[in-house]
Protein backbone atom coordinates (compact mmCIF):
# COMPACT_ATOMS: atom_id res chain seq x y z
CA UNK A 1 0.00 0.00 0.00
CA UNK A 2 1.47 3.39 -0.99
CA UNK A 3 1.82 6.24 1.51
CA UNK A 4 -0.94 8.28 -0.17
CA UNK A 5 -3.27 5.29 -0.25
CA UNK A 6 -2.61 4.55 3.42
CA UNK A 7 -3.24 8.20 4.31
CA UNK A 8 -6.56 8.17 2.41
CA UNK A 9 -7.60 4.95 4.13
CA UNK A 10 -6.75 6.41 7.54
CA UNK A 11 -8.78 9.54 6.76
CA UNK A 12 -11.80 7.44 5.77
CA UNK A 13 -11.52 5.38 8.92
CA UNK A 14 -11.42 8.46 11.17
CA UNK A 15 -14.37 10.14 9.43
CA UNK A 16 -17.70 8.27 9.42
CA UNK A 17 -19.24 7.83 5.98
CA UNK A 18 -22.03 10.31 5.39
CA UNK A 19 -25.40 8.74 4.52
CA UNK A 20 -26.93 9.45 1.13
CA UNK A 21 -29.82 11.26 2.82
CA UNK A 22 -27.49 13.63 4.64
CA UNK A 23 -25.45 14.22 1.50
CA UNK A 24 -28.65 15.16 -0.34
CA UNK A 25 -29.65 17.41 2.58
CA UNK A 26 -26.37 19.32 2.26
CA UNK A 27 -26.90 19.59 -1.49
CA UNK A 28 -30.38 20.99 -0.79
CA UNK A 29 -28.94 23.59 1.59
CA UNK A 30 -26.46 24.64 -1.09
CA UNK A 31 -29.33 25.09 -3.54
CA UNK A 32 -31.27 27.09 -0.93
CA UNK A 33 -28.43 29.60 -0.68
CA UNK A 34 -28.14 29.66 -4.45
CA UNK A 35 -31.84 30.46 -4.86
CA UNK A 36 -31.70 33.29 -2.31
CA UNK A 37 -28.55 34.80 -3.80
CA UNK A 38 -30.12 34.81 -7.25
CA UNK A 39 -33.60 36.11 -6.31
CA UNK A 40 -32.44 38.75 -3.82
CA UNK A 41 -31.55 41.12 -6.66
CA UNK A 42 -35.06 41.21 -8.13
CA UNK A 43 -36.57 41.55 -4.66
CA UNK A 44 -34.24 44.41 -3.70
CA UNK A 45 -34.42 46.45 -6.93
CA UNK A 46 -37.55 48.41 -5.92
CA UNK A 47 -35.92 49.21 -2.55
CA UNK A 48 -32.55 50.18 -4.05
CA UNK A 49 -34.19 52.48 -6.60
CA UNK A 50 -35.78 54.39 -3.69
CA UNK A 51 -32.29 55.21 -2.36
CA UNK A 52 -31.31 58.54 -3.99
CA UNK A 53 -27.74 58.21 -2.78
CA UNK A 54 -27.22 54.97 -4.69
CA UNK A 55 -28.16 56.46 -8.08
CA UNK A 56 -29.63 53.33 -9.70
CA UNK A 57 -31.42 53.88 -13.03
CA UNK A 58 -33.53 51.41 -15.02
CA UNK A 59 -30.81 50.82 -17.67
CA UNK A 60 -28.18 50.35 -14.94
CA UNK A 61 -30.47 47.94 -13.12
CA UNK A 62 -30.85 45.95 -16.33
CA UNK A 63 -27.08 45.75 -16.74
CA UNK A 64 -26.56 44.65 -13.12
CA UNK A 65 -29.27 42.03 -13.57
CA UNK A 66 -27.41 40.75 -16.63
CA UNK A 67 -23.88 40.87 -15.21
CA UNK A 68 -24.56 38.04 -12.79
CA UNK A 69 -25.37 35.95 -15.86
CA UNK A 70 -22.01 36.82 -17.40
CA UNK A 71 -20.36 35.48 -14.27
CA UNK A 72 -22.52 32.38 -14.38
CA UNK A 73 -21.64 31.79 -18.03
CA UNK A 74 -17.93 31.85 -17.20
CA UNK A 75 -18.41 29.80 -14.03
CA UNK A 76 -20.44 27.11 -15.77
CA UNK A 77 -17.93 26.91 -18.65
CA UNK A 78 -15.05 26.48 -16.19
CA UNK A 79 -17.02 23.81 -14.33
CA UNK A 80 -17.72 21.94 -17.56
CA UNK A 81 -14.06 22.03 -18.55
CA UNK A 82 -12.50 20.90 -15.27
CA UNK A 83 -15.13 19.03 -13.22
CA UNK A 84 -13.97 15.59 -14.37
CA UNK A 85 -10.43 16.42 -13.32
CA UNK A 86 -10.90 18.13 -9.95
CA UNK A 87 -14.15 16.58 -8.72
CA UNK A 88 -17.58 17.92 -7.91
CA UNK A 89 -17.19 18.44 -4.16
CA UNK A 90 -14.06 20.55 -4.49
CA UNK A 91 -15.74 22.73 -7.11
CA UNK A 92 -18.82 23.16 -4.92
CA UNK A 93 -16.62 24.40 -2.04
CA UNK A 94 -14.92 26.98 -4.26
CA UNK A 95 -18.32 28.11 -5.56
CA UNK A 96 -19.74 28.65 -2.06
CA UNK A 97 -16.74 30.81 -1.14
CA UNK A 98 -17.16 32.87 -4.32
CA UNK A 99 -20.85 33.68 -3.93
CA UNK A 100 -20.38 34.42 -0.23
CA UNK A 101 -17.65 36.98 -1.01
CA UNK A 102 -19.86 38.47 -3.73
CA UNK A 103 -22.77 38.92 -1.33
CA UNK A 104 -20.47 40.68 1.14
CA UNK A 105 -19.36 43.10 -1.59
CA UNK A 106 -23.00 43.87 -2.41
CA UNK A 107 -23.78 44.45 1.26
CA UNK A 108 -21.18 47.23 1.56
CA UNK A 109 -21.36 48.72 -1.96
CA UNK A 110 -22.53 52.33 -2.05
CA UNK A 111 -22.83 52.79 -5.82
CA UNK A 112 -23.80 50.70 -8.89
CA UNK A 113 -20.29 49.86 -10.19
CA UNK A 114 -19.02 48.16 -7.02
CA UNK A 115 -22.42 46.53 -6.56
CA UNK A 116 -22.13 45.16 -10.10
CA UNK A 117 -18.70 43.73 -9.26
CA UNK A 118 -20.26 41.95 -6.31
CA UNK A 119 -23.01 40.48 -8.48
CA UNK A 120 -20.40 39.35 -11.01
CA UNK A 121 -18.54 37.43 -8.27
CA UNK A 122 -21.85 35.96 -7.05
CA UNK A 123 -22.50 34.87 -10.63
CA UNK A 124 -19.15 33.10 -10.92
CA UNK A 125 -19.97 31.04 -7.84
CA UNK A 126 -23.54 30.28 -8.89
CA UNK A 127 -22.36 29.34 -12.39
CA UNK A 128 -20.07 26.70 -10.93
CA UNK A 129 -22.43 25.36 -8.30
CA UNK A 130 -25.69 24.88 -10.26
CA UNK A 131 -24.54 22.29 -12.83
CA UNK A 132 -22.15 20.68 -10.37
CA UNK A 133 -24.78 20.12 -7.67
CA UNK A 134 -27.23 18.71 -10.22
CA UNK A 135 -24.66 16.28 -11.57
CA UNK A 136 -23.58 15.33 -8.04
CA UNK A 137 -27.18 14.69 -7.01
CA UNK A 138 -27.68 12.44 -10.02
CA UNK A 139 -24.43 10.57 -9.32
CA UNK A 140 -25.40 9.71 -5.72
CA UNK A 141 -29.05 8.86 -6.50
CA UNK A 142 -30.36 5.34 -6.96
CA UNK A 143 -31.61 4.48 -10.46
CA UNK A 144 -35.24 5.50 -10.81
CA UNK A 145 -34.92 8.23 -8.17
CA UNK A 146 -32.83 10.78 -10.04
CA UNK A 147 -35.76 12.98 -11.07
CA UNK A 148 -37.27 12.85 -7.59
CA UNK A 149 -34.00 13.70 -5.86
CA UNK A 150 -33.20 16.56 -8.21
CA UNK A 151 -36.72 17.88 -7.64
CA UNK A 152 -36.26 17.68 -3.86
CA UNK A 153 -32.80 19.24 -3.98
CA UNK A 154 -33.91 22.06 -6.25
CA UNK A 155 -36.92 22.69 -4.02
CA UNK A 156 -34.26 24.20 -1.78
CA UNK A 157 -33.51 26.60 -4.62
CA UNK A 158 -37.16 27.65 -4.63
CA UNK A 159 -37.20 27.93 -0.83
CA UNK A 160 -34.20 30.26 -0.85
CA UNK A 161 -35.73 32.35 -3.62
CA UNK A 162 -39.05 32.45 -1.73
CA UNK A 163 -37.28 33.97 1.28
CA UNK A 164 -35.96 36.90 -0.78
CA UNK A 165 -39.28 38.69 -1.53
CA UNK A 166 -40.72 37.78 1.87
CA UNK A 167 -37.73 39.32 3.67
CA UNK A 168 -37.83 42.32 1.32
CA UNK A 169 -41.50 42.86 2.20
CA UNK A 170 -40.74 42.60 5.92
CA UNK A 171 -37.72 44.90 5.69
CA UNK A 172 -39.28 47.60 3.50
CA UNK A 173 -38.58 50.22 6.15
CA UNK A 174 -35.01 48.96 6.75
CA UNK A 175 -31.91 49.10 4.59
CA UNK A 176 -31.86 46.71 1.64
CA UNK A 177 -28.28 45.86 2.71
CA UNK A 178 -29.66 43.54 5.38
CA UNK A 179 -30.93 41.26 2.61
CA UNK A 180 -27.36 40.69 1.44
CA UNK A 181 -25.97 40.29 4.95
CA UNK A 182 -28.64 37.65 5.65
CA UNK A 183 -27.42 35.74 2.59
CA UNK A 184 -23.90 35.47 4.00
CA UNK A 185 -24.56 33.96 7.43
CA UNK A 186 -25.91 30.53 6.32
CA UNK A 187 -23.00 30.14 3.89
CA UNK A 188 -20.53 30.47 6.76
CA UNK A 189 -22.36 27.65 8.54
CA UNK A 190 -22.41 25.54 5.38
CA UNK A 191 -18.70 25.64 4.59
CA UNK A 192 -17.63 23.25 7.41
CA UNK A 193 -20.36 20.79 6.34
CA UNK A 194 -18.85 20.53 2.85
CA UNK A 195 -15.87 18.71 4.36
CA UNK A 196 -18.22 15.83 5.12
CA UNK A 197 -19.43 15.42 1.53
CA UNK A 198 -17.92 12.39 -0.23
CA UNK A 199 -16.98 12.60 -3.88
CA UNK A 200 -19.28 10.69 -6.21
CA UNK A 201 -18.48 7.01 -6.94
CA UNK A 202 -18.05 7.91 -10.62
CA UNK A 203 -15.30 10.41 -9.85
CA UNK A 204 -13.59 8.13 -7.33
CA UNK A 205 -13.55 5.28 -9.84
CA UNK A 206 -12.31 7.51 -12.63
CA UNK A 207 -9.42 8.79 -10.52
CA UNK A 208 -8.25 5.36 -9.39
CA UNK A 209 -9.76 5.35 -5.88
CA UNK A 210 -11.70 2.22 -6.66
CA UNK A 211 -12.02 0.75 -3.18
CA UNK A 212 -13.58 4.03 -2.01
CA UNK A 213 -15.86 4.05 -5.05
CA UNK A 214 -17.18 0.54 -4.33
CA UNK A 215 -17.55 1.30 -0.60
CA UNK A 216 -19.59 4.44 -1.31
CA UNK A 217 -21.69 2.78 -4.00
CA UNK A 218 -22.56 -0.04 -1.60
CA UNK A 219 -23.43 2.38 1.20
CA UNK A 220 -25.65 4.48 -1.07
CA UNK A 221 -27.26 1.51 -2.84
CA UNK A 222 -25.82 2.47 -6.24
CA UNK A 223 -24.75 0.23 -9.14
CA UNK A 224 -21.19 -1.08 -9.14
CA UNK A 225 -19.08 1.78 -10.57
CA UNK A 226 -17.00 -0.75 -12.52
CA UNK A 227 -19.98 -1.17 -14.86
CA UNK A 228 -19.69 2.44 -16.01
CA UNK A 229 -18.07 3.38 -19.27
CA UNK A 230 -14.55 4.71 -18.77
CA UNK A 231 -14.85 8.43 -19.42
CA UNK A 232 -12.62 10.96 -21.08
CA UNK A 233 -13.59 14.62 -21.18
CA UNK A 234 -12.78 14.77 -24.88
CA UNK A 235 -11.19 17.50 -26.93
CA UNK A 236 -11.86 21.21 -26.76
CA UNK A 237 -12.48 21.50 -23.02
CA UNK A 238 -14.92 18.60 -23.00
CA UNK A 239 -16.91 19.68 -26.07
CA UNK A 240 -15.55 16.98 -28.37
CA UNK A 241 -17.54 14.18 -26.74
CA UNK A 242 -20.69 16.33 -26.61
CA UNK A 243 -20.60 16.72 -30.38
CA UNK A 244 -19.83 13.08 -31.17
CA UNK A 245 -22.07 11.30 -33.66
CA UNK A 246 -25.44 10.59 -32.10
CA UNK A 247 -24.89 13.11 -29.30
CA UNK A 248 -24.64 16.44 -31.15
CA UNK A 249 -28.38 16.90 -31.94
CA UNK A 250 -29.33 16.47 -28.28
CA UNK A 251 -26.52 18.80 -27.21
CA UNK A 252 -27.69 21.59 -29.53
CA UNK A 253 -31.31 21.23 -28.42
CA UNK A 254 -30.28 21.20 -24.76
CA UNK A 255 -28.48 24.49 -25.36
CA UNK A 256 -31.64 26.00 -26.88
CA UNK A 257 -33.75 24.72 -23.99
CA UNK A 258 -31.28 26.19 -21.49
CA UNK A 259 -31.23 29.52 -23.34
CA UNK A 260 -35.02 29.79 -23.11
CA UNK A 261 -35.23 28.47 -19.56
CA UNK A 262 -32.55 30.77 -18.19
CA UNK A 263 -33.98 33.77 -20.04
CA UNK A 264 -37.21 33.12 -18.12
CA UNK A 265 -35.48 32.52 -14.78
CA UNK A 266 -33.33 35.63 -14.88
CA UNK A 267 -35.67 37.93 -16.74
CA UNK A 268 -38.65 37.18 -14.52
CA UNK A 269 -36.75 36.96 -11.22
CA UNK A 270 -35.06 40.31 -11.95
CA UNK A 271 -38.16 42.24 -13.01
CA UNK A 272 -41.32 40.52 -11.76
CA UNK A 273 -41.94 42.81 -8.75
CA UNK A 274 -41.30 45.87 -10.93
CA UNK A 275 -43.51 44.57 -13.76
CA UNK A 276 -46.31 43.95 -11.28
CA UNK A 277 -45.94 47.51 -9.98
CA UNK A 278 -46.22 48.73 -13.57
CA UNK A 279 -49.46 46.71 -13.77
CA UNK A 280 -50.81 48.80 -10.83
CA UNK A 281 -50.13 46.35 -8.01
CA UNK A 282 -48.82 47.95 -4.81
CA UNK A 283 -45.21 47.11 -3.93
CA UNK A 284 -46.33 44.95 -1.00
CA UNK A 285 -48.70 42.92 -3.20
CA UNK A 286 -46.03 42.70 -5.90
CA UNK A 287 -43.55 41.17 -3.45
CA UNK A 288 -46.11 38.76 -2.01
CA UNK A 289 -47.17 37.72 -5.53
CA UNK A 290 -43.50 37.01 -6.26
CA UNK A 291 -43.37 34.91 -3.10
CA UNK A 292 -46.43 32.98 -4.32
CA UNK A 293 -44.56 32.23 -7.53
CA UNK A 294 -41.57 30.84 -5.63
CA UNK A 295 -43.87 28.78 -3.41
CA UNK A 296 -45.28 27.31 -6.62
CA UNK A 297 -41.72 26.50 -7.69
CA UNK A 298 -41.09 24.53 -4.49
CA UNK A 299 -44.28 22.50 -4.77
CA UNK A 300 -43.96 22.15 -8.53
CA UNK A 301 -40.43 20.76 -8.64
CA UNK A 302 -41.08 18.28 -5.81
CA UNK A 303 -44.23 16.94 -7.46
CA UNK A 304 -42.79 17.31 -10.95
CA UNK A 305 -39.64 15.40 -10.01
CA UNK A 306 -41.67 12.46 -8.76
CA UNK A 307 -43.89 12.47 -11.85
CA UNK A 308 -40.82 12.77 -14.10
CA UNK A 309 -39.56 9.41 -12.78
CA UNK A 310 -42.86 7.91 -13.99
CA UNK A 311 -43.67 9.65 -17.29
CA UNK A 312 -40.18 10.85 -18.14
CA UNK A 313 -38.31 14.11 -17.58
CA UNK A 314 -38.83 15.18 -21.19
CA UNK A 315 -42.63 15.26 -20.85
CA UNK A 316 -42.33 17.25 -17.63
CA UNK A 317 -40.08 19.84 -19.27
CA UNK A 318 -42.58 20.36 -22.09
CA UNK A 319 -45.46 20.62 -19.59
CA UNK A 320 -43.50 23.14 -17.49
CA UNK A 321 -42.69 25.42 -20.42
CA UNK A 322 -46.30 25.32 -21.66
CA UNK A 323 -47.55 26.09 -18.14
CA UNK A 324 -45.35 29.18 -18.07
CA UNK A 325 -46.49 30.25 -21.53
CA UNK A 326 -50.18 29.96 -20.68
CA UNK A 327 -49.71 31.65 -17.30
CA UNK A 328 -47.99 34.67 -18.84
CA UNK A 329 -50.68 35.06 -21.47
CA UNK A 330 -53.44 34.96 -18.84
CA UNK A 331 -51.63 37.47 -16.61
CA UNK A 332 -51.54 39.92 -19.51
CA UNK A 333 -55.33 40.26 -19.17
CA UNK A 334 -54.95 41.88 -15.70
CA UNK A 335 -56.96 39.36 -13.64
CA UNK A 336 -58.18 40.27 -10.12
CA UNK A 337 -55.69 39.95 -7.28
CA UNK A 338 -56.98 36.61 -5.95
CA UNK A 339 -56.73 35.03 -9.41
CA UNK A 340 -53.27 36.55 -9.89
CA UNK A 341 -52.12 34.69 -6.76
CA UNK A 342 -53.45 31.43 -8.21
CA UNK A 343 -51.77 32.07 -11.57
CA UNK A 344 -48.48 32.98 -9.91
CA UNK A 345 -48.49 29.83 -7.81
CA UNK A 346 -49.25 27.57 -10.79
CA UNK A 347 -46.99 29.42 -13.22
CA UNK A 348 -43.97 29.36 -10.92
CA UNK A 349 -43.38 25.79 -12.05
CA UNK A 350 -43.34 27.08 -15.63
CA UNK A 351 -41.20 30.16 -15.08
CA UNK A 352 -38.51 28.52 -12.97
CA UNK A 353 -39.39 24.82 -12.82
CA UNK A 354 -38.94 24.48 -16.58
CA UNK A 355 -35.20 25.04 -16.19
CA UNK A 356 -34.99 22.80 -13.12
CA UNK A 357 -36.76 19.98 -14.95
CA UNK A 358 -34.49 20.62 -17.94
CA UNK A 359 -31.52 19.91 -15.67
CA UNK A 360 -33.16 16.61 -14.68
CA UNK A 361 -33.70 15.80 -18.36
CA UNK A 362 -30.05 16.45 -19.19
CA UNK A 363 -28.61 14.37 -16.35
CA UNK A 364 -30.89 11.46 -17.24
CA UNK A 365 -30.38 11.68 -21.02
CA UNK A 366 -26.61 12.08 -21.05
CA UNK A 367 -24.70 8.91 -20.10
CA UNK A 368 -22.78 9.05 -16.83
CA UNK A 369 -19.45 9.89 -18.44
CA UNK A 370 -20.91 12.99 -20.13
CA UNK A 371 -23.31 14.07 -17.40
CA UNK A 372 -21.20 16.63 -15.53
CA UNK A 373 -19.63 18.45 -18.46
CA UNK A 374 -22.80 18.07 -20.57
CA UNK A 375 -25.02 19.93 -18.14
CA UNK A 376 -22.27 22.44 -17.32
CA UNK A 377 -21.81 23.39 -20.98
CA UNK A 378 -25.56 23.56 -21.58
CA UNK A 379 -25.97 25.92 -18.65
CA UNK A 380 -22.94 27.92 -19.76
CA UNK A 381 -24.34 28.50 -23.25
CA UNK A 382 -27.77 29.00 -21.74
CA UNK A 383 -26.34 31.93 -19.78
CA UNK A 384 -26.62 33.92 -23.00
CA UNK A 385 -30.37 33.73 -22.41
CA UNK A 386 -29.80 34.76 -18.79
CA UNK A 387 -27.81 37.76 -20.05
CA UNK A 388 -30.59 38.68 -22.49
CA UNK A 389 -33.45 38.31 -19.97
CA UNK A 390 -32.88 41.26 -17.58
CA UNK A 391 -32.13 43.85 -20.32
CA UNK A 392 -35.15 42.54 -22.27
CA UNK A 393 -37.38 43.20 -19.26
CA UNK A 394 -35.81 46.63 -18.76
CA UNK A 395 -36.25 47.52 -22.46
CA UNK A 396 -39.93 46.58 -22.49
CA UNK A 397 -40.56 48.51 -19.27
CA UNK A 398 -38.71 51.58 -20.56
CA UNK A 399 -40.45 51.48 -23.96
CA UNK A 400 -43.77 52.54 -22.42
CA UNK A 401 -45.62 49.91 -24.48
CA UNK A 402 -48.94 48.51 -23.16
CA UNK A 403 -48.28 46.67 -19.89
CA UNK A 404 -49.35 43.29 -21.30
CA UNK A 405 -46.21 43.22 -23.46
CA UNK A 406 -44.16 42.82 -20.28
CA UNK A 407 -45.77 39.36 -20.08
CA UNK A 408 -45.81 38.52 -23.80
CA UNK A 409 -42.07 39.24 -24.06
CA UNK A 410 -41.38 36.23 -21.84
CA UNK A 411 -44.21 34.02 -23.13
CA UNK A 412 -42.53 33.72 -26.56
CA UNK A 413 -39.24 32.14 -25.35
CA UNK A 414 -41.26 29.87 -23.05
CA UNK A 415 -43.07 28.49 -26.11
CA UNK A 416 -39.79 28.07 -28.02
CA UNK A 417 -38.37 26.14 -25.05
CA UNK A 418 -41.32 23.76 -25.09
CA UNK A 419 -40.80 22.99 -28.79
CA UNK A 420 -37.04 22.47 -28.38
CA UNK A 421 -37.56 20.12 -25.42
CA UNK A 422 -40.10 18.12 -27.41
CA UNK A 423 -37.52 17.53 -30.16
CA UNK A 424 -34.70 16.25 -27.89
CA UNK A 425 -33.71 12.73 -29.06
CA UNK A 426 -32.61 9.86 -26.83
CA UNK A 427 -28.88 9.23 -26.27
CA UNK A 428 -27.42 5.83 -25.45
CA UNK A 429 -23.85 5.02 -24.43
CA UNK A 430 -23.52 2.63 -27.36
CA UNK A 431 -23.91 5.55 -29.77
CA UNK A 432 -20.93 7.43 -28.36
CA UNK A 433 -17.75 7.59 -30.37
CA UNK A 434 -14.96 5.74 -28.63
Amino acid sequence: MTTSTARAAATRASRPLLSSGRALAIATLICTLEGFDLAVWGASVPLIMKDPGFGLTLPAAGLIGAIISVGMLVGAAVAGAIVQRVGQVRLIGVAVVLFTVGMLICAVAGEPVLFGVGRLVVGLGLGVVLPTVNAYTADISKPGRIGRNIGLTMAGYGLGALCAPLLAALLQQQSYRWLYVIGVVPALILLPLLRRLPESPAFLWRTGRRDEARELATAFGLPDPSAQVESHPGRWLGLGALFARGVAPATVLFWIVSFCGLLLVFGISAWLPTILQAADYAIGNALYLTAAMWLGVIVGVIVGGRIADIIGAKAMVVIAFLTGTLGLVLMAFAPPLWLMYVLMFISGFGFIGSQIMSNALMVTRYPTELRANGIAWALSIGRIGAIVGPPLGAAVLAAQVPVEWNFYAFAIPALVGAVAALLVPRITASRLSR
